[in-house]
């Protein structure tokens, strides 16, 4: 018979994925190398993780943490790109896996509240740019057309 703590971990795993599928979604809706699935693992392999690491004591559960970090920086580094002409493609995305591993962190530990919260702030800052008042003022469109920022204005 599984101990209570796996039927936790079970539900843990479940609320990651699902966090982890809903930030996914954006990714996978712009045509990014990662998608729902992929952020979905990754919430819940942390989350397991984190969930064991934390039945297991405070000291293991933050060296889980640790390895956890460690290992989703590998995983962002794979989704950076770099063009020949020196464009570099995939920060977000990398930084969104970076973002769905803390949720799963929080999740694991039991935080669901902040993990909550925690999504839909990642959310709505990878969707803020689609916004009209926003995309008046993006900083992308203030630069010339070899992408160089307007010479500094002298007061």
């Amino acid at each position: 018979m599984p101990h209570e703590w796996e039927w936790v971990a079970v539900g843990r795993m479940a609320l990651a994925a699902a966090l982890g599928y809903a930030i996914g979604f954006e990714r996978e809706f712009r045509g990014k190398s990662a998608g729902e699935r992929t952020f979905a693992l990754i919430a819940l392999g942390t989350a397991a993780m984190v969930s064991l690491g934390s039945e297991l004591g405070p000291d293991p559960a933050s060296r889980v943490i640790q390895g956890v970090v460690a290992g989703v920086g590998f995983i962002g580094a794979g989704l950076i790109f770099q063009r020949e002409q020196g464009m570099v493609l995939g920060l977000t995305t990398a930084a969104s896996v970076w973002a769905v591993a803390a949720v799963g962190v929080l999740v694991g530990a039991g935080a669901y509240v902040a993990a909550l919260l925690g999504t839909i702030l990642v959310v709505l800052v990878l969707v803020l740019d689609k916004l009209p008042i926003i995309r008046r003022v993006e900083p992308r469109r203030l630069r010339d057309e070899h992408g160089h920022p307007p010479a500094p204005q002298e007061d």
